[in-house]
């Protein structure tokens, strides 16, 4: 086998220190520029790659983030955190870094992981994901002095004492309204989670402002339950049961939507045609029922990438105060939102302006 490059075999090859090859994979501002060109290029020209465990070593840096890998309640339709952990390892592999996943069930059981892994110097900073209401894991880490990132807000905290990122959930959910509302739906329900979930209210509030904006809530309904596509089924149903129904169901997961579209065929319902559903997250079988489904997507790529930048300033100690980035999704339109029953027929019953008699167009010319 081919011996792997070694530092030294640079500094010889380029004449010069050990030191001056380190400074040019490390601290490249140090060196003259013809001589760091002359590194440079000799480093491209064998091959050589830094150790990544002398440098660990060296400055106490793992190059390695842990993240909690949290199990998918998605209910069969692929959760966004799934989507989310691939895009992390890429934007950290990007930058150098590598990503330690970690599965446990509970928050008290992760600040015992977090310990652990400070404690034996493996990571360098982590990525904190399923933020919620109470959530004591930001205190516990800003406590130990440990550098991390959060995907989700402070639910219920004021003034954070460390950055986040996360999506505007709320601009999701008004989009939704919009484009039902301009398909001519005026009674459209919400199906959400329990209140007191952070995510939840955040798309529940988007939904109600839109709802007011537009005069809507008197014909509004709402039905909350724990995530999934056979509570969703249940709530819908209910609603559906109602003697005015809605036409349309603005719905706080993809899940949740699948329950909706699955109540509407119960009753002998075409989705799409009789009943319009949007669902949020843009799941992956969201592109492959029948109908479509219309969905929000959250932008998770810019997401990842965003977590990453915001982490790596908090380990160079760049970053003087929290980064708060929330990010707006899209919505991806597709069949199982349509024009509503009857706004067809009831847009060409409204008569247009008169059209002028042919000689009032001559005495007018």
């Amino acid at each position: 086998m081919k011996k792997r490059p070694t530092i030294e075999m640079v500094a010889k090859r380029a004449g010069v220190s050990r030191q001056t090859v380190s400074n040019a994979a490390n601290a490249p501002h140090l060196l003259k520029p013809e001589t760091l060109r002359k590194v440079l290029g000799t480093i491209d020209e064998l091959g050589y790659r830094p150790s990544h465990a002398a440098r660990a070593l060296r400055t106490r840096s793992t190059r390695v983030i842990g993240c909690r890998l949290l199990p998918s309640n998605y209910g069969g339709t692929g959760g966004v955190l799934d989507r989310l952990l691939h895009a992390l390892c890429d934007a950290a592999r990007s930058k150098g870094y590598d990503v330690l996943t970690f599965s446990v069930p509970t928050d008290d059981e992760e600040i015992a992981v977090f310990e652990d892994l400070l404690r034996r110097g493996a990571v360098d900073g982590f990525v904190l994901t399923n933020t919620h209401h109470g959530d004591v894991r930001p205190n516990w880490l800003l406590a130990e002095g440990a550098r991390f990132v959060a995907f989700g807000r402070p639910w219920g905290v004021e003034h954070p004492s460390h950055s986040w990122v996360d999506v505007d959930g709320a601009s999701g959910t008004r989009q939704a309204v919009e484009h039902l509302a301009g398909l001519g739906h005026t009674k459209v329900a919400f199906l959400g989670l329990p209140e007191g979930n952070g995510v939840g209210d955040d798309r529940y509030r988007g939904w109600h402002e839109a709802m007011s904006a537009r005069g809507l809530l008197a014909k509004a309904t709402v039905a909350r339950a724990e995530d999934g596509i056979a509570s969703g089924r249940a709530i819908a149903e209910q609603l559906l049961a109602q003697p005015n129904p809605p036409t349309a169901f603005v719905c706080v997961s993809d899940a949740m939507a699948l329950g909706a579209i699955r109540a509407a065929e119960d009753r002998g319902l075409v989705p799409g045609r009789d009943v319009s559903v949007v669902g949020f997250d843009d799941s992956p079988v969201a592109s492959v029922l029948r109908p479509r489904l219309t969905s929000v997507r959250q932008p998770v790529e810019a997401v990842a990438q965003k977590l990453i930048e915001v982490l790596l300033e908090e380990l160079s100690g760049d970053r003087k105060k929290p980064s708060r980035q929330l990010l707006a999704p899209w919505l991806v339109a597709r069949e199982s939102s349509q024009v509503a029953p009857g706004a067809q027929e009831r847009s060409q019953a409204v008569p247009g302006p008169a059209l002028p008699s042919p000689a009032r167009r001559k005495a007018a010319s």
